[in-house]
Order: C-alpha cells, then sequence, then structure tokens
C-alpha cells in the first residue's frame, strides 16, 4: 500500500475500533475473544483495503467480516470447546449494571445467528436491507432471525433470576449500601 492509502486506512479504522470492539463483546460475550475479532476484521479489511475503499458503504462491508469471523469461530469453537462457568467479564462501571449483566447474559442464550441479527438491528441500527447485506441473505431470513431471535430474548429474561451484583469483597452490593 502507498502512504497515502495506509494514512486513509488508519483515518478510517481509528475511530471506529471502540464501536467494534462493543459490537463484537455483544456478539460473543468475551472482551478477549472481542479483541481476537476485531484484530481479524481490521487485518481483513487492510489486506482488501485497495477495493473497499471506493464502496459506498464501508461500515456495512467492515460488518459483514465482523459478523463472518464471529459465526466462523463459533463454528470452529462448537466442536472444540466444552462450555465452564465463567464469571462475567468487568468493564467500565455502567449506569445500572446489574440490569446490563441480566441483558448481557440473555443476550448470550440466544443462539449465534439470532444474535447477530438483534445486535445488527438494535444496536449497529442497521436496517433490515443492510442487515441482510452483512450477513448475506434475504431480508426475509433477517426479519425471521430477528422474531425468532426476540422471542428467545424474551423467554430467556422472563424466566431467569438475576444474581445480586456482588463487590470485591463477595458482599451483595445491596447489603453493603445499606
Amino acid at each position: 500500500m502507498t502512504d497515502r492509502r495506509d494514512q486513509d486506512y488508519v483515518a478510517y479504522v481509528g475511530p471506529r475500533l471502540e464501536r467494534l470492539r462493543r459490537v463484537a463483546y455483544l456478539l460473543c460475550h468475551d472482551w478477549h475473544r472481542a479483541d481476537d475479532l476485531v484484530q481479524v476484521t481490521v487485518t481483513r479489511l487492510y489486506v482488501h483495503w485497495r477495493r473497499v475503499q471506493g464502496a459506498d458503504d464501508i461500515d456495512r462491508y467492515v460488518h459483514r467480516i465482523l459478523i463472518n469471523a464471529f459465526l466462523s469461530e463459533r463454528r470452529k469453537a462448537s466442536s472444540r470447546e466444552t462450555p465452564v462457568r465463567q464469571l462475567p467479564d468487568t468493564a467500565a462501571p455502567q449506569v445500572d449494571e446489574a440490569t446490563t449483566f441480566a441483558v448481557r447474559a440473555a443476550l448470550a442464550r440466544v443462539p449465534a445467528r439470532q444474535r447477530a441479527t438483534i445486535v445488527l438491528r438494535f444496536y449497529c441500527d442497521l436496517t433490515v436491507e443492510q442487515a441482510a447485506e452483512v450477513l448475506s441473505c434475504s431480508a426475509g431470513t433477517v426479519k425471521s432471525q430477528t422474531a425468532k431471535g426476540l422471542t428467545r430474548l424474551r423467554e430467556v429474561w422472563h424466566g431467569q433470576r438475576v444474581p445480586a451484583p456482588r463487590l470485591a469483597s463477595g458482599t451483595p452490593r445491596a447489603a453493603h449500601e445499606d
């Protein structure tokens, strides 16, 4: 690449890295895996930057790379990993961390493809058509996967008990704040 193309690439990617990382986290629920997905995404983007640079909507192309990397990783991981109970990753303090944790836990229980449509539609604020392009499927598939995913999310949400968040001392937050 020329210096100008490199500069254009850095100018495009730099301001979007944190949002890409958050989108990746919503997909996989692990900050380390999210970082890996973002690294794969920006590397693939760099390799194809000459062609992508002239695209009408580069963001949509980047979302497609990210979703494909996530789904590919899920297919590979399902044949070699055994799920274990993990403590939630901690990030910057949230306004209402109990609700945030509960939503993330519920979203984690939605199948990967349905979760991808929910994240693209409601977190990335893509239209049905844009999400269909990112996922390489029809608009009808996006609509049905979104509907099924939201139904599953509601089922999980209404059926789950959310444990009270704990402080580093191990005491429930509510007991500590009295």
